[in-house]
């Protein structure tokens, strides 16, 4: 293939003048937008054999089956599979030999993000397809945010991202990487965010979809990614909606047991938080890209490296481009509105409060402060030793430039920060540098400074370059 980028029109005609390719079209919530570009630019009847728009409820439940969502995953995922059986019941007989069958759908509501507390319009759109003839189907899933600011621009980006993702599917799909850049043809990251996409089936085998995960950040089609302890990629709501969050930040080049001891005091006192009246948060992980980069790039193999061993904690895992700690605020406000928590190290805080790292936004450090704190966030913070003196560091002693004291005790007096004092001392000795050259010797005295799921699968599965010692 080219590597010329088409236009939606071009897309939709290479596809109906394909002869192998024929299918159904099914489109919920926002006109048929993508069924359109493939009558739009003739020559259809090579392509489409037919297209629905079950708009109201109850006929969608009668197809479809009954749904408490019917912009969801799930309702996709019904539309894909009926749709695609009936292909196969009224025509694989007569032209299952020479055609390759799929089935498009997408479920979508449009909302104007102009009105007061609106955020636009999200939805689901995905392809169940066969590849050759007679083959296994195989399917592409991706969850869409909708950020224009009037409901038929809305619209017109669901069309042009259907063309694109089943173009995509039919000649991009040995080079998934590739397939995931060409989403956003025809459109800019401001019209449109796809913050997740699954591959499945035979024709993606080799696919990890926690590096598609990976990729949608890399390639700005979203700001973040998230993915559950065992691969499965999701949306943030999915996880979180309705549900206090704590969420540690880190390399884990790997995770250390001052990291984990960070985490379990962090939730112990979370939990004692009379917002959240007992009930258990939802516990995870975030790296951002920086702190994935090996040098000047991104390893993969390192990248599933780390997954691999937070995983064995059964934590989901988040990807984004936040490298400031406000703007993780505000986004995982936009999933809830419950509390959220971060835990951090000492050193960590100093980079929070640092003024230079600010000079973007028109209030600069007071701006950051109060978007992190205003969404019921606050931060839990691990001590440290310092290395010159040995002297034990916590939000007493912590030292900060003169001009910012009040507005630190402000923050500590009512509560925004507040020291994790039920630490582990001996895990305050441990540093993540020391740990990953041991890693690399083999040395088996790990086992006393990486949890025990973590050293076992590091050891195991030979991660982080680990060699044996000899003998």
């Amino acid at each position: 293939m080219s590597n010329e980028k088409l236009n939606s029109g071009q897309k939709a005609l290479q596809i109906n003048l394909d002869a192998k390719r024929y299918g159904t079209f099914a489109e919920i919530g926002a006109g048929q937008e993508v069924a359109r570009w493939f009558f739009h630019v003739g020559k259809a009847s090579g392509t489409v054999a037919k297209t629905i728009s079950a708009y109201d409820m109850a006929v969608s439940d009668a197809i479809y089956g009954s749904s408490d969502r019917y912009v969801s995953r799930k309702r996709l995922q019904a539309m894909l599979d009926l749709e695609f059986d009936l292909l196969l019941q009224r025509l694989n007989k007569s032209l299952g030999d020479r055609r390759t069958f799929f089935a498009f759908a997408d479920t979508v509501t449009t909302k104007p993000i102009s009105q007061a507390g609106e955020e636009g319009g999200h939805g689901w759109l995905g392809l169940k397809f066969q590849p050759t003839p007679r083959s296994e189907p195989s399917t592409i899933i991706i969850h869409v945010r909708l950020l224009d600011w009037e409901t038929p621009r809305q619209q017109e980006a669901v069309g042009i991202l259907g063309v694109n993702l089943i173009y995509g599917a039919f000649y991009l799909r040995l080079e998934p990487e590739r397939l995931i850049g060409s989403l956003l043809d025809g459109l800019t990251s401001q019209r449109i965010e796809v913050d997740m996409i699954k591959f499945s089936g035979p024709a993606f085998a080799g696919v990890d979809n926690r590096l598609m995960a990976l990729q949608l950040v890399q390639q700005w089609l979203t700001e973040a990614a998230m993915f559950t302890a065992d691969g499965e990629t999701v949306i943030p709501s999915e996880l979180l909606y309705k549900m206090p969050v704590l969420i540690e930040r880190g390399s884990f080049r790997p995770l250390t047991n001052p990291m984990l001891d960070m985490l379990d005091r962090a939730q112990e006192m979370f939990i004692q938080e009379s917002a959240l009246a007992g009930e258990p948060p939802v516990v995870m992980f975030e790296m951002t890209l920086r702190q994935l980069q090996v040098g000047d790039a991104i390893d993969h193999r390192d990248f599933l490296d780390r997954v691999d061993t937070l995983g064995t904690l059964g934590k989901p895992v988040l990807i984004s481009n936040f490298l400031r700690y406000h703007r993780l605020a505000g986004y995982l406000a936009r999933q809830t509105q419950r509390p959220i928590a971060l835990p951090l190290g000492l050193v960590r805080l100093y980079d929070v409060l640092d003024e230079r790292y600010y000079t973007d936004l028109a209030g600069g450090l007071l701006e950051s402060l109060g978007q992190l704190f205003k969404n019921h966030a606050k931060l839990y913070v691990y001590p440290s030793i310092d290395k010159k003196t040995g002297q034990l560091v916590t939000l007493k002693n912590f030292e900060v430039p003169p001009h910012l004291r009040h507005l630190y005790a402000h923050l500590v007096e009512n509560k925004f920060i507040e020291d994790i004092t039920t630490y582990n001392a001996e895990a305050l000795k441990i540093y993540s540098v020391d740990v990953l050259q041991k890693i690399q010797a083999g040395d088996e005295s790990l086992a006393r400074v990486i949890p025990a799921p973590i050293f076992e699968a590091i050891k195991g599965k030979r991660l982080f370059g680990w060699r044996k010692q000899a003998a």
